[in-house]
């Protein structure tokens, strides 16, 4: 079950996006609620106790726009999946400083709409996936989005998330478990490309600040596989 909020001021502009998707979850077979929001401050008197899925924000907004917004949630929720819409362009470079998924431009068209709705599903789906660890004190159960990156250390394996996690594991061992946002770079380092902040000719910085040393050859294979994971 899906959970999309929809947060904008102009009630007829709500009731045509939410009937957009309601129209893309019948097509698509997706069961998907929708709760609708008239401002800011009514959408997070809720969020605490029903964080949605997908966020359909309205950028601009009496009070708390919908940028400043997104800026509050990001700071706890990295998974919910936020997709900007507003009448103007001018706003898309602040999308990327909130990893908004994606801009919608007023008057929404349904096709542009249903591929965003698609996108976002499915990472939603991907976000859900965990990766169970055998530790000394017993298994834990770890969110793929949380693993910055997996270390090779001789015959044990140090999982970078929350915390670190050391398993008797090869990264070989990792393989099966992992999807395709993880990336094997040298013997030592399996990383998530979406933790990566910036690539270097010999290493890459991650959004933590951590820095992970990669050989020189393996520079373009990492962005290559940044641009084919998007």
């Amino acid at each position: 079950m899906l959970t999309i909020s929809l947060c904008d001021d102009n009630a007829s502009e709500r009731a045509s996006i939410k009937s957009l998707v309601l129209d893309w979850a019948a097509r698509t077979g997706a069961s998907a609620g929708v709760r609708e929001y008239p401002s800011t401050e009514a959408f997070l008197f809720d969020y605490a106790v029903n964080p949605p899925d997908i966020l359909l924000l309205d950028v601009e907004m009496p009070g708390e726009s919908g940028v400043e917004l997104a800026k509050r949630l990001r700071r706890s929720d990295r998974v919910m999946q936020i997709v900007f819409i507003t009448a103007y362009s001018d706003y898309i470079a602040e999308g990327y400083e909130v990893a908004a998924l994606h801009y919608l431009l007023k008057p929404v068209l349904p096709e542009k709409l249903f591929s965003v709705l698609d996108t976002a599903a499915e990472r939603v789906e991907r976000d859900c996936r965990k990766i169970a660890l055998e530790t000394p004190d017993g298994t834990e159960v770890v969110p793929l989005y949380d693993v910055r990156y997996i270390e090779s250390r001789k015959n044990y394996a140090v999982i970078h998330a929350g915390r670190e996690y050391t398993v008797r594991r090869t990264l070989s061992d990792f393989a099966g478990s992992l999807d395709g946002r993880f990336l094997r770079v040298g013997r030592s380092f399996i990383i998530n490309l979406l933790w990566i902040r910036r690539v270097a000719k010999n290493g890459v910085e991650l959004k933590s600040g951590e820095v992970i040393p990669i050989p020189r050859s393996a520079f373009e294979t990492v962005n290559r596989a940044i641009i084919d994971m998007k």
